[in-house]
């Protein structure tokens, strides 16, 4: 399985409370809903960072997990007309800040 995970950050001017209500809301069900998650998509995860204690201020405001059996099943996804139509649009409130494409190794599960 191919793993993508996605770092995000808001758009200017929004607030990290209205980007966690977005993202987890509108965008997570937004993207589930298009046949083509069931199809490709095997896990699809989003979080958002917490407060804690001595640990670095996050250099993200969201990272975004989806898996994949191959990376053909992910080209498909993201070029399907669904994907482009209704999903793509609504990823303007947030900027791509870096892309890990790996191949997952769980090691306590």
């Amino acid at each position: 399985m191919v793993k993508f995970a996605y770092m995000i950050n808001r758009v200017n001017g929004m607030s990290v409370e209205d980007f966690v209500d977005h993202h987890r809301n509108k965008h997570v069900p937004l993207f589930t809903s298009i046949p083509e998650a069931e199809l490709y998509v095997r896990r699809y995860a989003v979080s958002h960072p917490i407060a804690a204690p001595d640990q670095p201020v996050p250099a993200y405001d969201g990272l975004t997990e989806i898996w994949f059996d191959s990376l053909a099943d992910h080209e498909t996804f993201f070029t399907s007309k669904n994907y482009l139509e209704k999903v793509r649009p609504d990823e303007t409130w947030f900027t791509l800040e870096g892309v890990m494409v790996t191949d997952e190794l769980v090691a306590i599960d």
